[in-house]
């Protein structure tokens, strides 16, 4: 197999994990806007076939630096992302209690999304 690649498509709102052309897995993300900026992930989904293979934790780092780059936070709704960032605090800083309420306000007005 061919070495995973992960790609930001940030008008589909996702971070995909690639080997060629094989899509294994990604994170589905929003931007939100107010009160601060964020990045807010919301399912995390790894292709059964690659399960166990190491991906959804390859995507998360990748997702927490892509914030670091942008110097945005990430306020993660997708359960998997949460207990990742519990596991590696040295990579995931801890998400402010008044972005995650505003993404969560924001997934709720916008439920057709995801």
């Amino acid at each position: 197999m061919s070495e995973t690649a992960i790609r930001d498509d940030r008008a589909a709102g996702r971070l995909e994990a690639y080997a060629g052309d094989e899509v294994l897995g990604h994170i589905e993300y929003f931007v939100l806007e107010s009160p601060g900026r964020a990045l807010v992930p919301v399912h995390t989904i790894v292709e059964p076939a690659h399960e166990g293979k190491g991906i959804a934790g390859s995507l998360a780092r990748e997702l927490y630096a892509m914030s670091a780059r942008e110097g945005v936070p990430v306020a993660p709704l997708c359960p998997y992302v949460v207990k990742w960032a519990a596991r590696h605090p040295d990579e995931a800083p801890a998400a402010d209690p008044e972005l995650l309420s505003a993404a969560m306000a924001w997934l709720t007005a916008n439920p057709g999304r995801f």
